[in-house]
């Protein structure tokens, strides 16, 4: 129970640096575009995990699987460029919602079919009363008609982020959650390369755009995975997917307080509810 506790503490804090990626971006230059701001973080985060991986000897001289990893690196890319240009579209608070609000709905899913992870009656009422919850809290605050990719893209990154666990926990039957998380992470920025060749980079030369990439890079990224990469040792992939929903709270608050975007009272009674679903989980047995 004491491992399974640190398990959850460590996905609610990496929960907690994901949820400041919108409001980093949002105070970012104006020129730094969605897409150039997420290949930058993976190019920072993933060479940063490759370097630490490599140092503690656990990423190279033993056999990955090569379909997990490949997905894994996929996963990571499309998730970069689904969710910062959706939340660009969105909003911060309404992008990471919906992207994040829907990832346990796809994790329980691929976690099934690839891993044989059979939910838990306590998962499945958690997780509604959060998802319910994540439902209130994404319901607009005005009558603006919605732009289909703003809806679409967050749904691409929460599907993105679900085949990363799922990936990142079959990775784990075969070397330790730094290497896994940079497979991931490195082999998604190799791919987000052609991304960074073709951005305009200028803004990094403005301390505030640099400050952004650097915090982006290394605590939203390289720390952020590797506590929950780790959690992934004990707890389901749907599991983790479900904590993760702390991520569009910290998302909302920000975005309130931080950026001026308002809630209305039935998304407060949103937020009210994952709450109530995420202690509930946490404060759940063991899962088997």
């Amino acid at each position: 129970m004491v491992q399974q506790g640190r398990a959850v503490a460590m996905v609610l804090i990496a929960a907690l640096m994901w949820g400041t990626t919108g409001t980093a971006r949002a105070l970012g230059p104006a020129g730094a575009a969605p897409l150039a701001v997420g290949a930058v973080r993976i190019a920072i985060g993933g060479a940063l995990l490759v370097l630490i991986a490599f140092a503690r000897g656990t990423l190279f001289g033993r056999r990955w699987p090569l379909v997990p990893a490949l997905l894994a690196a996929v996963a990571v890319a499309i998730y970069q460029l689904s969710f910062f240009e959706g939340v660009a579209r969105a909003g911060v608070a309404a992008g990471t919602i919906v992207a994040i609000g829907s990832a346990p709905a796809f994790a329980g899913v691929f976690a099934f079919l690839a891993l044989r992870e059979r939910p838990t009656t306590r998962w499945l009422v958690s997780t509604a009363v959060a998802v319910i919850g994540i439902v209130l809290l994404a319901l607009p605050t005005d009558v603006t008609p919605v732009e289909p990719l703003a809806i679409l893209l967050p749904l691409v990154a929460g599907a993105g982020y679900a085949v990363y666990a799922t990936a990142s926990k079959r990775l784990l039957r075969d070397g330790d959650n730094v290497a896994v998380a940079a497979i991931g992470f490195g082999g998604g920025a190799v791919i987000l390369l052609p991304v960074l060749a073709l951005a305009d980079l200028s803004w990094l030369r403005d301390p505030r755009g640099l400050s952004v990439a650097l915090w982006l890079g290394v605590v939203t990224t390289a720390i952020a995975y590797i506590l929950f990469t780790r959690a992934l040792t004990r707890l389901p992939v749907s599991w983790g997917a479900t904590l993760s929903l702390a991520e569009p709270l910290t998302a909302s608050l920000l975005g309130t307080v931080v950026l001026g975007e308002s809630l209305a009272p039935i998304q407060l009674v949103g937020a009210g509810l994952v709450a109530v679903g995420l202690v509930a989980l946490a404060a759940s047995p063991r899962p088997s």
